[in-house]
């Protein structure tokens, strides 16, 4: 499953997936997208052993976007909306998903990153939304997506000044979470990761599926989703307490 356009890492819990075409700035393509929608579809199934995901770019940048040449050229997928759908179901994997941006993240790559659950930028990421440059209109998510995330408002500027979004402007208005400083970048989301995979990997499931479950609900409807629908406590809650209480001790 393994294609020299995306490679798959998994360590301790960690799977990793990098977009790996850094001679052309990973410019996302159709082979890419059915590549990454079969690890995806792994993943999904792979909850016992894989407890969070980082989504990253080799080389110079996270992407450039989507491959201009293969518009271009027509390019055709199996299914119409195959690039939407392995998005979808990337932000709808049951673990946490981190998106770690460095360099370009523009147009098709931003709502790629979109489906993280987390996004952490580098200090020389570029965020933007160029469909507007090139008389393109969103099909991946973004005008539903970065709405969701920054706000309609921004997501209006975003979209129609077609502007780049530094590294900290992109914290400041909350599409990404944190900044770190370029040389740090890579331990920086690797702690993160340890941090996710160290807390009980049901309850972040649990936890997941809880936000995107109710993500729209008015309140009132929220918390009696929260209280009806609630997975309950993880197989190892007691252990985890006594190991607490033991430490305490």
């Amino acid at each position: 499953m393994n294609g020299p356009d995306i490679i798959r890492s998994d360590k301790d819990g960690l799977a990793t997936l990098t977009l790996n075409r850094p001679d052309k700035l990973n410019a996302l393509n159709t082979r890419m997208f059915q590549l990454l929608g079969e690890h995806v579809a792994d993943i999904a199934k792979s909850t016992d052993t894989i407890g969070c995901v980082v989504v990253r770019g080799a080389g110079r940048c996270f992407s450039a976007g989507h491959d201009l040449g293969a518009i271009g050229e027509g390019e055709s997928g199996a299914q119409l909306n195959l690039q939407a759908t392995v998005i979808e179901q990337l932000a709808n994997l049951p673990q946490p998903v981190i998106t770690a941006v460095h360099g370009h993240c523009y147009t098709g790559a931003l709502e790629l990153a979109l489906a993280g659950d987390i996004i952490l930028a580098s200090a020389n990421a570029r965020f933007a939304d160029t469909h507007g440059r090139w008389g393109l209109t969103p099909i991946w998510g973004m005008s539903q997506r970065l709405p969701r995330r920054i706000g309609n408002a921004k997501a209006r500027e975003m979209m129609f000044t077609c502007r780049n979004v530094e590294a900290d402007e992109a914290v400041a208005i909350g599409l990404a979470n944190t900044c770190y400083a370029n040389e740090e970048f890579d331990t920086e989301v690797q702690k993160t990761a340890d941090l996710i995979l160290a807390n009980s990997w049901f309850s972040a499931r649990a936890n997941k599926r809880l936000l995107v479950e109710t993500d729209g609900l008015s309140l009132s409807a929220g918390l009696a989703h929260e209280t009806y629908r609630n997975e309950g406590h993880a197989p190892d809650v007691e252990a985890r307490i006594a190991a607490f209480a033991a430490r305490k001790a």
